[in-house]
């Protein structure tokens, strides 16, 4: 008898193990550290996945891009299309020749997932979102993104829209470095957008200590997915999480993922980087979840975080005040402040990075 009591004594913790690991279901990851590149962990890395509004961070690449090179400037008036205004949710609410800034849409996309800001953006950069769509490609392969091809700007589902976890670590890692001046807007918790608060979408951004912000997403075909970047100790961490089952297992994989990567119980895969191409692992994308058909749109499923993504607009003015990097817990906070010139009669409206999310919502596409 304490033979048996012995045995179960090592092999019932050993079970637990594996079952607590196996109850996470089929998912993709990777983990970067963002210093230098180093790939730190990896599942299923190279596995083709359906991105969904992971895809908004390609699209706020490309607009960074276009500031930067001066195609266009962040008071740019943008004027909603009937195409732009018919966007399921998530979404400002924007009617047909509505307006607003660069500024406000890149907000709306980082907080809300708006996909009619991101149609707004797209057809202002690209001429048309199709048109727009082909550029994303184009500027995914040239900056290494070798297994990802984009259909729109919103992360919508299409069948051949595609990613990878590697790729889209390798697009967050490029859109840190590349853009420093423009990552602050990640860290963002809240918009108060024409009179009426917006809480975000992004829990992790909201409570993981260090946490500094990027993407959510979810679609019926990808699961729920996230895009993370934090800070703790001088160490920075980009974190990916395709195929979730669950919101909540996503951040949870997340939060296992980071806290393991701060505690350096990862060590850097030898020669590996984040940029140096590597091969596909092939296959079609996973269908995750039991609802829609593949990368075919589900009106009735196409959600995230969040419900309440329509708002009614009384002012046509905007500011940016207190943006900062937020750290939370015991790591210590790092202030800056974006703040642009407006028109004379401008009204400002806040982005409150402060306030906490208090309630969580019926899910949306974001």
């Amino acid at each position: 008898m304490k033979t048996v009591k012995l045995i179960l004594f090592f092999v019932i913790p050993v079970w637990l193990f594996f079952a607590s690991e196996t109850s996470y279901a089929r998912h993709a990851a990777i983990l970067v550290d963002a210093t230098n590149g180093s790939v730190l962990h990896e599942v299923e890395a190279t596995q083709s996945w359906y991105p969904a509004s992971l895809t908004k961070l390609m699209t706020l690449y490309m607009t960074f891009d276009a500031i930067s090179n001066g195609q266009i400037q962040l008071q740019d008036t943008l004027i909603a299309s009937r195409h732009a205004a018919l966007q399921p949710q998530s979404k400002l609410g924007l009617h047909v020749g509505e307006t607003l800034t660069v500024e406000e849409a890149i907000l709306a996309l980082i907080t809300r997932s708006a996909n009619d800001a991101a149609v707004v953006l797209a057809e202002h950069i690209g001429g048309t979102e199709e048109s727009f769509a082909v550029k994303m490609t184009e500027k995914a392969h040239e900056i290494g993104m070798v297994d990802t091809h984009f259909m729109n700007a919103t992360g919508l589902p299409h069948p051949w829209q595609v990613s990878t976890a590697r790729d889209l670590g390798l697009l967050a890692w490029r859109t840190v470095h590349n853009f420093p001046d423009f990552y602050p807007y990640f860290s963002a918790h809240s918009l108060n957008f024409r009179g009426a608060e917006l809480h975000a979408i992004n829990k992790f951004t909201e409570h993981y200590p260090g946490a500094e912000g990027m993407k959510t997403g979810f679609t019926c075909g990808s699961g729920y997915n996230l895009i993370s970047t934090a800070s703790q100790n001088g160490k920075r961490l980009i974190g990916v999480i395709l195929g979730g089952m669950t919101s909540s297992q996503r951040y949870q994989l997340m939060m296992d993922m980071m806290d393991a990567g701060f505690s350096d119980q990862y060590s850097a895969k030898q020669g590996k980087l984040i940029e140096v191409a590597v091969t596909s692992a092939g296959g079609a994308p996973p269908h995750q979840l039991g609802c829609g058909n593949g990368g075919a749109l589900v009106t009735a499923s196409t959600a995230d975080d969040n419900s309440d993504n329509t708002v009614h607009r009384r002012a046509h003015s905007y500011k940016v005040v207190n943006t900062k990097f937020h750290k939370k817990g015991h790591v210590a906070g790092k202030s800056r402040v974006v703040s642009r010139a407006r028109p004379a009669k401008a009204k400002p409206v806040a982005v409150n990075v402060k306030k906490p999310i208090k309630k969580t919502p019926p899910h949306r596409h974001g």
